[in-house]
């Protein structure tokens, strides 16, 4: 859609969004890529804490067909703050029970080659609760299922152009998956996938589509001792629109459109057992995209047991 560049950018978290003139959404609320790896695994009972920062830096504006139909500048930051408790035991069918809470912070800008700048908003963004965690572990399968829920915290105005959040509630039911290839545990597949189910958007009355999304990664252990663990190896994510986005002043020609990402890339992971702590990174390259901006995305991350 050739307007893409001349709306507004709304960004949240866990979700990330942008929309158009706050009534039409190019991407889902998940911030793509932050569960790529060890997707599948519970922390330790007790509390955990996480934090990621994630960069997004998109450059081209794409149609339906995933031609670029302009260039400029849509960039954000996100930096990701979660609590997580765990329990110790089982509590059904062998499962472990945890929840969590994100609370994240964003900063994010649209500007065109053309008109310029067009929008920019930092703040406290959209919060996302997950109070129903269940996990399993065996010798080499790690799952979890996850229901959660964003809430529209971050700063909306229908007409504002500084907006860090949706403007409306999404649930999302979503699952992790980590595999041992094999026994030795030195290759690691794991896979996230979330769907968003969208509420209607305050002050607009859009009901923006609901969205796909899916994480991976292909780690190998370089070095594993008592003291550290060390992955690398290749991730990547996919995100599709799956409905059509409705709404009193939805153009009827874009209720066709889907957007869709895809992206490759390389991840790092170095776990401290004895610490009960981890870092990674992460870096992504996106192609092939359709109604929505392309680029790439690094992201920072860091783990600890409390």
């Amino acid at each position: 859609m050739t307007r893409l560049v001349k709306d507004r950018l709304i960004a949240s978290v866990c979700m990330f969004i942008a929309v158009i003139r706050a009534q039409a959404q190019n991407r889902g609320v998940y911030p793509l890529g932050m569960s790529a790896i060890n997707s599948g695994l519970t922390p330790a009972a007790g509390f955990t804490y996480s934090n990621q920062l994630l960069y997004y830096a998109r450059g081209e504006a794409k149609d339906n067909a995933g031609n670029t139909v302009a260039t400029g500048s849509n960039a954000v930051v996100m930096d990701m703050n979660t609590i997580t408790w765990a329990g110790e035991g089982a509590v059904l069918f062998g499962a472990r029970y945890s929840s969590a809470v994100t609370l994240p912070f964003a900063r994010n800008s649209l500007t065109s080659d053309i008109h310029g700048d067009l929008s920019g908003g930092g703040g406290f963004a959209d919060s996302y609760y997950m109070p129903f965690i269940l996990g399993w572990k065996s010798e080499r399968t790690a799952v979890r299922f996850i229901y959660g829920f964003l809430a529209p915290t971050g700063r909306f105005g229908a007409v504002a152009t500084n907006n860090v959040g949706s403007g409306y509630w999404t649930h999302a039911l979503s699952s992790g998956q980590t595999f041992y290839l094999i026994q030795s545990g030195l290759l690691t597949f794991s896979t996230f996938e979330m769907y968003e189910f969208h509420t209607t958007q305050q002050g607009t009355r859009t009901h923006p589509g609901q969205t796909f999304d899916l994480d991976y990664s292909l780690l190998t252990s370089l070095k594993s001792t008592q003291k550290w663990q060390f992955q690398i190896g290749l991730a990547g994510y996919i995100q599709r629109q799956t409905t059509a986005t409705t709404g009193p002043d939805i153009n009827p020609v874009a209720l066709d459109d889907r957007y869709a990402v895809n992206s490759l890339g390389v991840a790092m992971n170095a776990a401290f057992p004895k610490r009960k702590a981890s870092l990674q990174f992460k870096i992504f390259k996106e192609f092939e995209n359709r109604s929505t901006f392309q680029g790439y995305s690094v992201q920072f991350g860091f783990a600890i047991s409390l």
